[in-house]
C-alpha cells in the first residue's frame, strides 16, 4: 500500500500560497526602510554634531581659547558662526554648547570668549567662557529705561523667571517671575543690551524688573544660572 497523503483543500492552499506571497512582500519592505534609516544624512539642524561629538571635543586636548564677535546665530537652526578676533575661518557656535553656558540665543555683534577645537569640518567651539553684549555706543536710549541709573539696576535683584511668550517680529513679549503670576514686559532692545537674540516660550530666564511707564518691565535679562 502506497502511503496515504494529507488532502489540503483547496482553499487552504490559495490561503497558504496568499500567506506566502504577503510575508515576502512585507521582507522586501522591512530590508527597504531598514536601508533608508541606516543611510539617512546627518540633522542638517544640528550641524551634524551630538552631545556626545561634544563631549569627545571637550575632553581632548587640542583646544584653545579664541575672542571673537558673533557673526550670526539662528536658534531654530541650531547653529551659528563666530569671527574670530585674530581672523582666519568662521567658528562654528552649537546650540547645545550655548546652551551648556546657559542661554539659549545670542546677539549678533556679541563679544564671545571660548574654547575651540579644530575638526575634520573645521573650527568648532566647544565650551563658551563668557558673552559680552554687542557695543552701540550710538544706540538712542530705551524711553522706559531713562529713568532708571546704572545703580538702581545693579540694586535690583535678579530673579527666577519663565517666558510666558515672545514675538521677535513684534519685538517684545512677557515673563512671569516662579510663583508669581504678574506678567513682566521684556522689550528686544533689552534682550539685545543683555547678549541675548531671541527667547522660547517656556524659556527659564534670569532677570531684573522694574516699575516703567508701561507697568512692570525686564531691564536686564541674563542666564537661568545668574537667577539660583
Amino acid at each position: 500500500m502506497g502511503k496515504a497523503r494529507r488532502c489540503i483543500p483547496l482553499g487552504c492552499k490559495k490561503t497558504f500560497a496568499l500567506g506566502g506571497w504577503l510575508f515576502c512582500i512585507f521582507s522586501v519592505n522591512v530590508f527597504f526602510v531598514s536601508k533608508l534609516l541606516c543611510s539617512r544624512p546627518p540633522n542638517k539642524n544640528n550641524a551634524g554634531y551630538g552631545r556626545q561629538d561634544l563631549r569627545n571635543m571637550m575632553d581632548s586636548e587640542n583646544t584653545t581659547e579664541m575672542h571673537g564677535r558673533i557673526k550670526w546665530f539662528d536658534p531654530a537652526k541650531g547653529f551659528g558662526f563666530v569671527v574670530a578676533e585674530t581672523g582666519g575661518p568662521d567658528v562654528l557656535l552649537h546650540a547645545n554648547v550655548l546652551r551648556n553656558f546657559g542661554q539659549g540665543s545670542v546677539a549678533d555683534g556679541a563679544a564671545i570668549l571660548m574654547e575651540v577645537a579644530t575638526t575634520d569640518r573645521g573650527l568648532q567651539a566647544v565650551n563658551v567662557l563668557s558673552i559680552t553684549p554687542p557695543d552701540s555706543p550710538d544706540q538712542m536710549p530705551l524711553g522706559d529705561m531713562e529713568q532708571f541709573s546704572a545703580d538702581d539696576i545693579a540694586a535690583c535683584p535678579v530673579q527666577p523667571a519663565r517666558v510666558k511668550w515672545f514675538d521677535k517680529g513684534k519685538g517684545f513679549g512677557f515673563a512671569n517671575v516662579f510663583g508669581d503670576d504678574t506678567d513682566i514686559f521684556l522689550h528686544i532692545e533689552v534682550l539685545r543690551r543683555s547678549g541675548l537674540g531671541d527667547l522660547a516660550t517656556g524659556e527659564a530666564v534670569g532677570l531684573r524688573a522694574m516699575d516703567g511707564k508701561r507697568g512692570l518691565m525686564a531691564i536686564e535679562i541674563c542666564s537661568w544660572e545668574s537667577a539660583l
